[in-house]
């Protein structure tokens, strides 16, 4: 580990190219959420610049944490830890301070307390046992506890114990690991059934206490229960506005969207579209300018069925037109849009799902009303 963050400053140095850099620091034991993802390690992911090393936050809610808590918090992505825990939650990290475990460790990790909708998520399905992925970059014996947001939550307030239900819903003591330590790959795994009844935006928070010491780590993971399949938005970041967004459709089906994509990132979490019949549908803002937006739907096919074609509906909350759409065939009816699949991806495999973009005019809608897919 020592070895790679020293190697993360040399980046940096070379990246910068005069002045001093400050080098992350070192922490002594680590792990983190990988699947669903902590917002420490899905920020990392997000920002950690792969050719220079330097952390260049994409993502509006993780450039907004490491602006209050620094480049070492993401650095240290897997030490969101209390030497002292031993296994300790509510009377010890007080409210709005569960994702950052406090203020007494090692880091400054304080800006993933932040109130916001906008941080990376994982899309899941309510009652669906998933392989849960805990980093293991410094093994040790312990207990890993997940629990998950009661439903009166939101995510426009910071996390308090009373937004917790009272009991775990996976425990698990000493799980095998594959790979690692001192790797990013590396990690414990166990199955986990997630709660049923669950929908729209909430938090796992994860409490991994050892047994050999009194550490133990915390962590917040965002997740929306729309019917995905482990799949995770918010990562990533667009450039520069199209001058003028184009009002025909492309003839062949683009690899990259057919116009320059927009100065600002998505702010908002996918709609959560409503199961129609045979598949469902998520809705999300990549970015917007003035006059315009850009959009994408992810179209997913149910676990236990494969689908052949499907089409994907829903209607505008104001006076938005669609201008151009990729990886789709659409028509409007005033506020009624209608997109079929394109000759090359009707077919899904169970489990799985494709996308499609569009270009649209006025007003950038952070939902839109009536989400619906059908393979009818």
């Amino acid at each position: 580990m020592r070895k790679k963050l020293f190697a993360y400053a040399a980046a940096a140095i070379m990246a910068a190219g005069l002045g001093a850099v400050v080098l992350p620091g070192i922490a002594e034991a680590h792990g983190a959420m990988m699947m669903p993802g902590s917002r420490t390690f899905l920020c990392y992911k997000d920002g950690r610049n792969p050719s220079t090393g330097a952390i260049e936050p994409k993502n509006p809610a993780c450039a907004a944490a490491v602006a209050q808590s620094g480049v070492n918090s993401l650095y240290n992505w897997f030490a969101v830890l209390r030497s002292d825990g031993a296994g300790r939650m509510a009377g010890f990290i007080p409210d709005g301070q569960l994702c950052s475990g406090g203020t007494g460790g090692p880091y400054n990790f304080t800006g993933f307390n932040l109130a916001r909708n906008d941080f990376p998520v994982t899309h899941l399905t309510s009652g669906r046992t998933i392989e849960i992925s805990y980093n293991d970059w410094a093994k040790h014996p312990g207990t890993f506890s997940l629990y998950i947001t009661k439903d009166s939550w939101s995510p426009t307030r910071a996390l308090a114990w009373s937004d917790l239900e009272s009991t775990p819903f996976s425990q698990v003591t000493n799980p095998p690991a594959n790979g690692g330590p001192g790797t990013d790959d590396g990690h414990y795994w166990w199955n986990a059934t997630l709660p049923s009844g669950k929908s729209g935006r909430h938090l796992i928070y994860s409490v991994w206490s050892r047994s050999d010491s009194t550490e133990t780590f915390y962590g917040c993971s965002d997740v929306v229960f729309d019917g995905g399949n482990g799949e995770v938005t918010g990562i990533g970041g667009t450039t520069t506005p199209p001058t003028t967004p184009p009002t025909t459709p492309p003839t062949t089906p683009p690899t990259t969207p057919p116009t320059t994509p927009p100065t600002t990132p998505p702010t908002t979490p996918p709609t959560t579209g409503n199961p129609g019949s045979g598949c469902t549908a998520m809705y999300n803002v990549t970015g917007s300018w003035s006059g315009g937006f850009q959009g994408q739907v992810m179209v997913h096919a149910p676990t236990n069925a494969a689908v052949g074609k499907w089409t994907v509906t829903w209607t505008w909350p104001g006076s938005q037109t669609l201008a151009q759409i990729w990886s789709g065939t659409a028509t409007s009816s005033g506020s009624l849009v209608t997109v079929t699949n394109a000759s090359w991806n009707g077919s899904i495999p169970a489990g799985g799902d494709t996308t499609f973009g569009f270009l649209g005019s006025g007003s950038t809608p952070t939902t839109v009303n009536n989400l619906t897919c059908s393979t009818a």
